[in-house]
């Protein structure tokens, strides 16, 4: 008498939701291109010229570009790619270092790290953080200061480059899924403010990992597909600060991205829905 194999539960089901989902896609695909055709050839043409930055071109990393977390990007991508060439000729290098930046960035990202330093910002927030998975804080968000329990006046002062001052809080075995940010009027400077003594925290950009034990300062352009990963048992305290793009036309990139915070604000809690924000 034969034995048969115990059936796996929910493959099939698994594989029929699968099916289901790309069925979807390309009904959209083909109702987007029956109706508006040259619109769609326009998105299409400026979607692969963006998703194309990423150096991981995975199968995974396009599907979610024009299908998944990246769908904003892609519509954002006429706009973006207008970003990229009004920044002219500071060429978008996806990855910066520090002194890729001119000077008077450097010296505004300088200050800000200091005064983390010296106000002891770890050591403020700790005891708001609580059981809480994933925590974020905004100190200066598009330009706009934002009022909050920990007090750091240094944080509310006048940038010429500098618009957004936050903190994003990972407790321990917390990481993010694979995404892409929506808009390329700034690019995001990440600090790791405490000590990390393992590999297991990091930050991936394409092909490129940045442990915090190794490197505390990592600089990108968050419109290319990117994962925050904390696997340790010890909390992660990453600074973030959003800078304006270097350009010919600092001033247009103000006025843009003011607009951009007025236009944004409504839906603020859609981009962080996961996260806890701390008061």
């Amino acid at each position: 008498m034969s034995v048969g194999v115990p059936a796996v539960p929910g493959r099939g089901f698994r594989s029929f939701k699968t099916t289901a989902k790309w069925v979807r896609k390309l009904a959209l695909f083909a109702v987007a291109g029956y109706f508006i055709p040259e619109v769609l050839v326009f998105y299409l043409c400026c979607g692969v010229l963006d998703v194309m930055r990423n150096t991981r071109r995975t199968f995974s990393t396009i599907d979610r570009y024009f299908t998944g977390n990246g769908i904003f990007t892609w519509l954002l991508s006429p706009f973006n790619l207008f970003m990229d060439l009004i920044s002219l000729p500071y060429w978008n290098k996806g990855v910066y270092k520090l002194a890729d930046l001119p000077k008077p960035y450097q010296d505004e990202i300088q200050n800000v790290l200091d005064n983390a330093l010296k106000n002891d910002l770890v050591g403020k927030l700790e005891a708001k953080m609580g059981d809480q998975k994933r925590g974020m804080i905004f100190f200066k968000w598009y330009g706009k200061n934002i009022s909050t329990s920990v007090d750091i006046p240094e944080f509310h002062q006048q940038y010429k480059y500098i618009r957004t001052i936050g903190v994003s809080v990972f407790n321990k075995k917390q990481s993010t899924g694979k995404h892409y940010g929506p808009l390329r009027v700034t690019l995001r400077v990440l600090y790791n403010i405490n000590n990390i003594a393992s590999k297991d925290a990091y930050i991936k950009v394409g092909n490129q990992v940045n442990h915090w034990q190794d490197n505390k300062l990592f600089i990108f352009d968050d419109t290319l597909q990117h994962q925050s990963c904390n696997e340790t048992d010890a909390v992660r305290y990453c600074m973030f600060i959003d800078i304006l793009r270097p350009g010919l036309f600092p001033r247009l990139n103000s006025t843009i991205l003011t607009g951009i915070r007025w236009l944004m604000a409504p839906f603020n809690a859609i981009f962080y829905q996961h996260w806890t924000f701390i008061k």
